[in-house]
């Protein structure tokens, strides 16, 4: 799991209900029937004060920007344990909250971009990772090299990263996804074949072997991976995320509390 379970959007909705039910109570019906120095009651003072701010907070968050915090690895290099993010929430299309249902198209994701999107086996849980393939492409990554559509994705070592928390290196690539240079990390010791490969829609799709996998994407899905490619349980793993699941567009690191210099970061 990337992100906490916690549907805050749910949470501002019955808030925003609650509060604004409160206030057109006493507005349109509590109100001409009390005197007119009376003073309002302590739950009208509390649904008119909260209400807006509320309401705000909850517009906000559900059409056009919602802060994350990224509490695993499997991003790494690209976003830490740690880092509080913020997601594009208007990038690939309008969605009423709660429901995620699209009323208005938009741009559609791009290969290369980081998405967060919700997690097709249990929705109520949000996970971030990059777009690899698009709906039609013909993803293949054997003895974990990456080729889209039979053309292969370079990728150049820039040297070693070091896990400060473990104090051990693994090597650090750059490749170019659509118009997105990034960086992954590539654990040599570990064996090319997918493990823990679970059962899901279009499972026919895609083929395994002890050198990797290969996928041809459906209509309206996505194939995502983490930038940690040997420690990433994604696509390879739980199939495809369907248009359906998309939350919204991943861009900007605005907070770390162990590395303030993170802030600013991420594109």
């Amino acid at each position: 799991m990337d992100f906490s379970s916690v549907d805050f959007a749910l949470i501002l909705f019955i808030l925003s209900l609650v509060t604004g039910t409160l206030w057109c109570a006493d507005r349109f019906y509590a109100r001409p029937r009390r005197a007119h120095d009376a003073p309002s009651p302590w739950w009208v003072e509390w649904g008119a004060t909260f209400f807006p701010v509320v309401l705000i907070v909850f517009g906000i968050r559900s059409f056009i920007v919602e802060p994350y915090r990224i509490p695993s690895g499997s991003m790494m290099p690209t976003l830490l344990e740690g880092d509080f993010i913020a997601v594009n929430k208007f990038t690939y299309g309008i969605r009423l909250p709660v429901i995620n249902a699209k009323i208005i198209s938009n741009n559609t994701p791009k290969r290369g971009e980081v998405m967060v999107f919700r997690y097709p086996h249990d929705p109520s849980q949000n996970y971030i990772k990059r777009v690899v393939g698009l709906p039609g492409d013909m993803i293949e990554y054997f003895d974990k090299s990456l080729t889209i559509n039979g053309e292969k994705v370079k990728m150049l070592e820039i040297g070693k990263y070091l896990h400060v928390n473990s104090l051990y290196y693994t090597p650090r690539y750059t490749e170019k996804l659509g118009e997105t240079e990034h960086d992954i990390l590539i654990e040599e010791q570990e064996p090319a074949f997918v493990r823990n490969v679970m059962d899901y829609p279009f499972r026919k799709n895609c083929s395994y072997n002890e050198r990797g996998f290969s996928c041809k994407v459906p209509a309206g899905h996505y194939l995502v991976m983490g930038d940690n490619r040997d420690n990433s349980a994604d696509s390879r793993v739980w199939g495809f995320v369907p248009d359906e699941n998309i939350v919204g567009r991943a861009f900007f690191i605005w907070f770390n509390f162990n590395d303030p210099k993170r802030i600013g970061g991420f594109r």
